[in-house]
């Protein structure tokens, strides 16, 4: 199978260089030439709670040819406008694209590529670009997951072969409830990513302070009564139902809660969220694919959402310049004790 990675970013070189590592015909692609120049040269090197450094091949997106079989679409949402048509002349009725961004991109993938040539996933672990070449593995081994499936939630062939692609580069499970996935990744991306991009901090950071950890459950609270009012049925991620949340806050209260979600996250302290990375480099992020988007359906639902509201708020200011990346932010989120909320 021909395979292309579009978007060789923090999690595309550690993905592009498992494949690579197993065996795949795969090729990297990036708009970064320094970052393209480095990996051909160097090898993609994994840093970070992996070492390994894996010769691949990488291009930038004119250098692309032929027809591929499968392209694994890593771009980040703010870039969808100029990437997705680049893959177009790249693919045939017989290739399939499977979108792995954060959010819930697949609609906007298809209006592009085809409904019938569109696959999605949630990817459940974190990386951190260091720079040309090299990706730090901010998440445990263990926690490489990938929940993949069809949008209409059928198990085809092509799904199960994507499978044992991305096995080889952490392990993969199909889903029939692709837009379940989808929310229950979401509330990571808001909450955990979404305090991290506000307060300039680690997810570790957050679970250590109690007021942070209070505003990022809070969020996810939002996020599954916004769901739930969608009548959209979230699915468990790496084990864990995020709507039994809820019931642990209502059967035993803040500390349980507090608990819960450290022991959630802990192969995950060391993680930067993307959005935070892309601050820190002056570049536009991927807030309103994320907390905005939670927001915007949530007012579609009748949903009350204020602390996600909020952490929008901060990341769209310090994207602007009128709010400094500092943990001090944390003192502009009003937030209740979660058994008042649920």
């Amino acid at each position: 199978m021909r395979i292309c990675l579009v978007g060789a970013g923090s999690l595309g070189t550690i993905i592009g260089a498992l494949l690579a590592k197993g065996g795949e015909d795969i090729v990297l692609v990036d708009t970064n030439q320094e970052h393209v120049e480095a990996l051909n040269k160097s090898g993609a090197r994994i840093v970070g709670h992996m070492e390994a450094t894996v010769p691949v091949k990488a291009i930038t997106p004119d250098m692309m040819e032929g027809i591929y079989d499968l392209v694994i679409y890593l771009v980040k949402s703010t870039h969808d406008d100029q990437a997705l048509p680049e893959i177009l002349p790249h693919i045939d009725e017989k290739s399939a694209v499977i979108t792995l961004q954060n959010g819930v991109p697949e609609e906007k993938v298809a209006s592009v590529v085809g409904r019938e040539r569109t696959l999605g996933g949630a990817v459940g672990w974190g990386a951190t670009w260091r720079g040309p070449g090299v990706s730090e593995l901010t998440s445990e081994p263990e926690a490489m997951t990938y929940d993949i499936g069809e949008l209409d939630g059928t198990i085809t062939e092509r799904i199960q072969k994507v499978k044992e692609i991305l096995d080889k580069a952490g392990k993969a499970t199909i889903t029939t409830n692709l837009i379940g996935v989808r929310w229950t990744k979401l509330l990571v991306n808001v909450a955990m990513s979404g305090m991290s991009a506000a307060l300039n901090c680690t997810f570790g950071e957050v679970l250590d302070d109690e007021k942070a950890l209070r505003a990022a459950i809070s969020i996810m609270v939002e996020t599954i009564k916004t769901a739930q009012a969608l009548g959209i049925e979230m699915e468990p991620i790496q084990g864990v139902n995020p709507t039994v949340l809820v019931d642990v806050i209502k059967q035993h209260g803040e500390e349980a809660a507090f608990s819960v979600v450290r022991a959630i996250y802990a192969p995950h302290r060391d993680l930067l969220a993307s959005m935070l990375q892309d601050l820190r480099r002056g570049l536009e992020c991927e807030v309103e694919a994320l907390n905005g988007y939670l927001s915007r359906k949530a007012r579609e639902a009748g949903v009350p959402t204020p602390v996600n509201d909020k952490v929008t708020e901060i990341i769209r200011g310090i994207q602007e310049g009128r709010f400094p990346l500092s943990f001090g932010n944390l003192d502009m989120i009003e937030v209740r004790p979660l058994e008042e909320i649920v």
